[in-house]
């Protein structure tokens, strides 16, 4: 799924982006300073949320969800805003946006909205054991993880959980935990600079640098060193 975060002040971007990857790693996010580039994005992309800041320089968020409503109709808005005025509650409502959160951003409060949306609108795992598997995965993935001892947690066979798992999440086993890890990687990246890249490919659940330096390459399209140089 496609999700557009657009906030002119580059620190509130990266928080989002920060609070929402790790528990959202499948959605693709993209990010703009303001109107004009949230435009463009739209006009390239199919998006299916957008979280927008009310005060944006140029046009302000109200007038970008507009834009936005008219190149993808199906839209979901949420608007956020450090002030929460009546002009904009009724502004929103002509929107039809799906929900309205102040500043500063509270996690808790983030997450539960977005939790609601993916649980309306994305295509819902209907087995208890995938559902099982998934939790296990997203809290034991920095560990010594793999299918067989899945498999057993869950009590199915390996086999079989491979294929329910590919069927129901739309990507392997394998898959899926790389994608865990790396959104892991990339947040060590660039808030612990102390750690060094051996420590934090094994944080994430790798033995092997160079490995984990590969995978991270194939990922995120640079290697570990230079995204930590740009993001710091």
């Amino acid at each position: 799924m496609n999700v557009l975060l657009v906030d002119d002040e580059p620190l509130e971007l990266e928080q989002l982006e920060f609070l929402i990857q790790p528990q959202f790693p499948f959605w693709r996010l993209y990010k703009a300073a303001d109107g004009t580039q949230a435009n463009s994005i739209g006009q390239e992309v199919q998006i299916q949320l957008a979280l927008l800041d009310i005060n944006l320089p140029g046009k302000s968020g109200l007038l970008v969800a507009e834009d936005l409503r008219r190149l993808h109709p199906e839209i979901h808005i949420i608007m956020i805003s450090a002030h929460h005025t009546f002009q904009y509650a009724r502004q929103s409502i002509k929107l039809k946006v799906m929900d309205y959160i102040t500043k500063p951003v509270i996690e808790q409060e983030l997450l539960e909205v977005l939790h609601e949306f993916d649980h309306n609108d994305s295509p819902a795992v209907q087995s208890k054991v995938i559902q099982e598997a998934l939790q296990i995965m997203q809290k034991q993935f920095s560990g010594k993880i793999n299918l067989s001892g899945l498999a057993s947690a869950v009590h199915m066979n390996p086999t079989y959980l491979s294929r329910l798992f590919h069927e129901e999440v739309g990507i392997s086993f394998s898959e899926y935990l790389n994608q865990l890890r790396m959104e892991y990687a990339k947040q060590l990246l660039h808030r612990h600079s102390d750690l060094n890249i051996a420590d934090v490919a094994e944080r994430c659940g790798f033995n092997s640098q160079h490995y984990f330096c590969t995978q991270f390459h194939k990922h995120v399209g640079m290697p570990p060193k230079k995204f930590r140089e740009k993001r710091n």
